[in-house]
């Protein structure tokens, strides 16, 4: 092949990566305020992963809060979050790649979240790099429906207006059983429509009469779920699973360790209770391998941790090809309108904690939540989460946030 040729060749091929802005430009990101801000616990919570000693007792989350507005005046808002540590380590990663989205068509966001992703590419592709990410895609994600005059879960395309919720309100290891009852009343009064308990004692005759007696109390409609927080081996994993399998569980959320893909699979192929997991998983590489070896029924990808809405929507479409269920982890106020866009029932995680933070609440009534009609994500931050700010940075012009 004569050597002109091939060089015209490989020209027309660079050419596809494009200029950062073109004729094709709607807009442009004028501004980003990034912010770290700690929202306390009313209470500390304690699961399996405490009992054993390698976690202290939760009281608090970091959240990774940006905000951003374009030259047309369009705002957006997004967050990420870390448990117990790192929320220091994400504002500051987010405040240094910040000023590569000055003045980027903000709707190309796909484009724009693998422009991230190479600015963090040394950190790897997955944990702390995508979870800083996810900020910024969420926050782009909320400034386009707030464009189109749409939530978010109805830009994607939604699939229902409503979503079956549980949550684990007093279902932690530290409640005694009158406790862990008490608490269900309440939720189920309030609109909840399952209750998911933590597992993973020392003693496993203890988890078991937890069970029984959770069981007996609730409703035969409720469904009652399990959370073990990675804390069993495979043969405990399995001999449990087998003793509870006539109890009509809704799932066994976690029973291994997070990666421990294959394991998750021989249970799943075991057990008649479904097998849930997917929320540690920090990119999309861990929750296709996931998926693919059949290690869970109902995949918990977490947008947030898994790099935003962007990976997710990836993470979705692999789980519809696989037949799984999808029940997406924690941080109901942005999972509603993904797991709305899922074509197969779905659930979605109630967390009272981060209600503080928020202006908006969701609505709730016989155990389902309804999708939001507020364009985007329908969120703003209320002045306590303001007061709540560790530190704050700004980036470009950021007159109308």
């Amino acid at each position: 092949m004569p050597l002109d040729l091939s060089r015209r060749r490989i020209a027309a091929r660079t050419a596809f990566g494009g200029a950062a802005r073109g004729k094709a430009s709607q807009d442009a990101i004028a501004g980003l305020k990034v912010s770290h801000i700690l929202v306390p616990f009313p209470q500390a919570i304690s699961d399996a992963k405490v009992l054993t000693g390698r976690q202290k007792p939760l009281d608090s989350v970091d959240i990774l809060l940006v905000e951003a507005v374009s030259e047309a005046g369009q705002t957006g808002l997004g967050y990420g979050y870390t448990l117990r540590n790192g929320g220091a380590a994400q504002f500051a990663l987010a405040a240094e790649i910040a000023p590569a989205l000055i003045g980027e068509d903000p709707n190309d966001i796909d484009r724009l979240w693998e422009k991230l992703r190479w600015q963090v590419n040394s950190l790897g592709r997955g944990g702390l790099g995508p979870q800083v990410i996810a900020a910024f895609d969420t926050a782009l994600w909320d400034m386009k429906a707030k464009r189109a005059g749409l939530p978010l879960a109805k830009l994607f395309g939604a699939h229902r207006d409503t979503v079956r919720i549980y949550n684990s309100d007093g279902q932690y290891l530290q409640a005694s059983v009158d406790e862990m009852k008490a608490a269900a009343d309440t939720s189920l009064a309030s609109g909840i429509g399952g209750i998911k308990m933590k597992v993973g004692q020392p003693d496993g005759m203890i988890d078991l009469r937890r069970i029984d007696a959770m069981r007996s109390h609730l409703p035969d409609d409720i469904p009652l779920m399990i959370d073990a927080n990675q804390q069993w081996d495979r043969a405990y994993a399995l001999q449990f699973g087998r003793i509870v399998d006539d109890m009509g569980l809704g799932f066994i959320e976690e029973p291994l360790d997070a990666l421990d893909f294959e394991g998750h699979a021989m249970l799943a192929d075991n057990l008649a209770t479904p097998i849930a997991t997917g929320e540690m998983l920090t990119s999309t590489a861990e929750a296709f391998d996931l998926i693919r070896k059949g290690g869970c029924d109902i995949c918990q990808t977490d947008a947030p941790r898994i790099g935003g809405v962007t990976p997710f929507l990836k993470v979705m479409a692999m789980a519809e090809a696989c037949r799984v269920d999808l029940a997406p982890h924690w941080m109901m106020e942005l999972q509603i309108h993904l797991a709305a866009a899922y074509p197969e029932e779905t659930w979605v995680e109630h967390f009272h904690m981060l209600e503080p933070l928020f202006n908006e609440r969701l609505d709730i009534e016989n155990g389902r939540v309804a999708v939001p009609d507020r364009p985007g994500l329908g969120l703003s931050i209320t002045g306590q989460g303001r007061d709540w700010t560790r530190n704050t940075v700004s980036v470009g012009n950021t007159h109308g946030i």
